[in-house]
């Protein structure tokens, strides 16, 4: 097993720290430092960072600290702290563009219908910032576009889960004959054909609003895993072909 790395060690403790704040704080905390809707009047641009650090409950952080800790510490033993930090940061705002992308695309589908019958954006806004809806829109919406578009509002996210995802892709790109047992796997898994199956289902789950847990919505930012999972592809692929040189790093 190897040993957890600097960085890793630092960004856990810190995550852990936030988790206990949260603990402490309550819903304060998450309404300053989880990532809000853009429009939303909650939204600040420290977010986009600050939501990297914060979680929703024990098993969240639990399981992406033990993947940073699992995964990101042979990373930064290759790749030296800079450049594994800027990898991990990377990742976790790719994965809150592609989030607030999506959601922006749910919003703004459902606000054409609503303008073209006789709403104007400013008074939406307004009805949701106030935290409230106004029924005639369920009248115009179906129901999946009327989730869609309150919860693309309304919603936050919270969560490592992208930079995670970025961090399980690079390695399964370094390593990726490297057998993964997993304790709901009878069988150790390949990296090269587990995170891609990984990613698959993410974004399944995320297109068809399905939870493999039972019916109904997830509650999971699959989106956001996706991105962290395609930034993270990208910037290896980008790396690869360039034959990065470590020592800018140094």
């Amino acid at each position: 097993m190897i040993n957890v790395t600097e960085t890793v060690k630092q960004l856990i403790i810190i995550n852990v720290l936030f988790f206990i704040g949260t603990l402490i704080v309550g819903d304060p905390a998450y309404k300053i430092l989880a990532m809000f809707f853009p429009e939303n009047q909650d939204f600040q641009f420290w977010q986009l960072i600050t939501h990297m650090f914060m979680h929703g409950g024990f098993m969240h952080i639990f399981f992406n600290m033990f993947a940073l800790y699992s995964f990101g510490s042979a990373l930064e033993h290759f790749w030296g702290s800079k450049k594994f930090l800027f990898f991990y940061i990377s990742c976790g705002l790719g994965a809150a563009l592609l989030h607030t992308g999506i959601n922006y695309y749910y919003f703004n589908d459902a606000l054409t219908t609503l303008e073209a019958s006789g709403f104007s954006k400013a008074d939406v806004v307004q009805i949701l910032n106030e935290g409230k809806i106004n029924t005639q829109w369920q009248e115009l919406l179906t129901v999946s576009e009327f989730q869609n578009f309150t919860s693309a509002f309304m919603g936050t996210m919270v969560g490592a889960s992208g930079a995670i995802y970025g961090v399980i892709v690079a390695f399964a790109f370094m390593f990726p004959n490297a057998e993964l047992a997993l304790m709901f796997i009878p069988v150790p898994i390949k990296a090269k054909y587990f995170v891609p199956g990984l990613v698959l289902v993410d974004l399944y789950l995320g297109v068809s609003g399905q939870s493999i847990f039972g019916s109904g919505g997830t509650g999971i930012a699959h989106f956001a895993h996706v991105g962290g999972a395609l930034f993270g592809f990208l910037i290896m692929w980008y790396w690869k072909k360039t034959q990065f040189n470590n020592n800018r790093w140094n």
